[in-house]
């Protein structure tokens, strides 16, 4: 296979059949919709909403010395997570540039597996390798061994709890247990990037076809459809949620992002960019850079990532991640724009579409909230 041509995931022809539209992402062939963005995107708020998310890069990362190798390798503390629990991370190069963001699941006391975005998936495989020496630890590339099927939306737990016998109410968010679906194998994720409650089914890609068809028969009765990665994109917006090239990027240290609090410097050893990212955090706190702020349009035209956010004439900010909303009914962003005018209720700020000036309201993120 040429390395032009996209890969294929397991469920490729029952995307096909289902009429998706198919796009190439990260390399890979995957379904951008399957009929209405939008209504793809109220399933998900409402009802649920089934996404093939097999792109994303398994990384597994086992031996006696795991713990320290990824405590050394990433900015979080990972000693501290439990088995069968997750945790949202990142990797930073050695000046605090962010590499990508992470999920990270403790399976034992010594494996874990490392999730990244798939655009980076070989970038963090590499790093990790390379972090690797001198650690009692193997980094395995997993990305062929699983397929990811995501089922999101407030009527998620119940058409699950149907298809396993996986204790999901004592799974809580951020975690993760070995069980069965629809009578096969699984590893149950509770993270979800929809703001809504949801569930992640790594399971071999062999039986990824009977696993999405399970839970379409499950569903359908109470209202799921196929989604694809357009709504993706606009329910993660709308919940606030950071897109890898969008929010973050090897320019910004996970301080410029707001995301200082995945940073631990409180856990033993060194970490790669561990001096770098000190001094940023002292940048932050001394003078606070752009800060990642809503922006929720008066008008109807949408604003695109790197349109100029201006105030008075002057640029003091870009867009990030532009979008309609479904849910708000009206065109929404997220940008980084000058502290001084970071404010929710912030006066006179607009956006440069094409030469005009729109009016914007600065909103504190995220524009929606579940009601637990």
């Amino acid at each position: 296979m040429s390395s032009n041509t996209p890969r294929l995931t397991a469920l490729d022809a029952l995307h096909r059949s289902l009429g998706a539209t198919m796009t190439d992402f990260a390399g890979w062939d995957m379904p951008l919709r399957y009929g209405s963005e939008r209504d793809e995107h109220l399933a998900v708020r409402t009802k649920a909403g089934l996404f093939d998310l097999s792109h994303m890069g398994e990384i597994t990362v086992t031996g006696p010395q795991a713990a320290e190798l990824l405590a050394f390798a990433l900015v979080g503390n990972i000693a501290t997570v439990g088995v069968g629990r997750a945790r949202y991370t990142m990797i930073c190069q050695e000046d605090g540039g962010i590499l990508d963001d992470l999920i990270v699941y403790r399976l034992a006391e010594h494996e874990f597996m490392v999730v990244a975005n798939a655009s980076n998936a070989q970038v963090v495989l590499d790093a990790l390798t390379g972090r690797a020496a001198g650690f009692d630890a193997v980094v395995r590339d997993d990305r062929d061994a699983y397929a990811l099927i995501a089922v999101q939306g407030p009527e998620s737990p119940g058409i699950l709890a149907s298809l396993t016998d996986a204790d999901l109410d004592g799974l809580k968010y951020y975690a993760g247990l070995p069980g069965t679906v629809a009578g096969v194998p699984a590893l149950i994720a509770r993270t979800g990037y929809t703001g809504e409650d949801g569930f992640e089914l790594f399971v071999a890609p062999a039986d990824a076809e009977k696993v999405w068809q399970a839970l379409t028969d499950a569903g359908t009765p109470v209202g799921l459809i196929p989604c694809g990665l357009s709504c993706r994109d606009t329910l993660r917006l709308e919940a606030g949620m950071p897109l890898y090239g969008h929010e973050l990027t090897t320019s910004l240290t996970p301080f410029d992002a707001g995301l200082g609090r995945v940073v631990k410097f409180e856990k033993e050893g060194d970490f790669v960019g561990r001096a770098a990212l000190q001094e940023a955090a002292e940048r932050a706190e001394q003078n606070p850079p752009r800060v990642l702020v809503g922006l929720i349009a008066e008008g109807r035209r949408v604003p695109r990532a790197g349109y100029p956010v201006v105030v008075g004439g002057q640029v003091v900010g870009e867009i990030t991640s532009g979008a309609p909303s479904p849910t708000l009914g009206k065109p929404i962003a997220m940008a980084y724009v000058d502290a001084a005018h970071a404010a929710p209720g912030s006066d006179g700020v607009g956006v440069d579409i094409r030469g005009t000036h729109e009016p914007y309201e600065v909103v504190a993120l995220p524009f929606y909230k579940r009601r637990k």
